[in-house]
């Protein structure tokens, strides 16, 4: 708990009065007051085990990542970026999104880029090689619209659908 209070002036020492030329109020002084105690032996184990759910949790997506294929692996990495592209428009039309979501997908794609290239490690296909692969992949991708893109277009369209039959 931070707490503000003004404790007293600080008053001039016996060297400072002697210079007529210095002024003598040198201004309030404000203490913080944090609590002294470390935190409980159960506030401790609490924050390791938090640790270790979200260990839990990466390893268990990592182990989703693991057993799809390839190709459907270029598709989700294709579909994060457009999302992630997706919420950088909204961060710059200002309007409402959750930045906690840059991280996660940057995360997920991170991850998801790993385990591919970990593949590639396993086929014998060295960096270079990898590089010109990537680079021939990334020129093939057709633009496409995010998921997220799709299903409001989609909902729109079937409120629109709904309005002209009732009218």
């Amino acid at each position: 708990m931070t707490s503000l209070s003004i404790s007293s002036l600080i008053f001039p020492s016996k060297s400072t009065l002697t210079k007529p030329s210095s002024s003598s109020f040198h201004g309030v002084r404000i203490a913080h007051f944090t609590p002294t105690h470390s935190p409980s032996v159960s506030a401790k184990r609490a924050s390791s085990s938090a640790s270790v759910v979200m260990m839990a949790k990466k390893e268990e997506e990592l182990k989703e990542i693991r057993t799809k294929s390839t190709e459907e692996l270029n598709e989700e990495i294709i579909d994060l970026k457009g999302e992630l592209f997706m919420l950088r428009l909204q961060r710059s039309a200002r309007n409402e999104f959750k930045s906690s979501e840059f991280h996660r997908m940057r995360k997920r794609i991170a991850r998801m880029l790993t385990v591919k290239r970990e593949r590639e490690m396993e086929e014998g296909i060295n960096k270079r090689l990898s590089r010109k692969l990537d680079k021939k992949w990334r020129k093939s991708i057709v633009p496409r619209p995010p998921p997220s893109l799709k299903k409001l277009q989609e909902e729109e369209a079937a409120a629109e659908a709904k309005e002209s039959a009732s009218a």
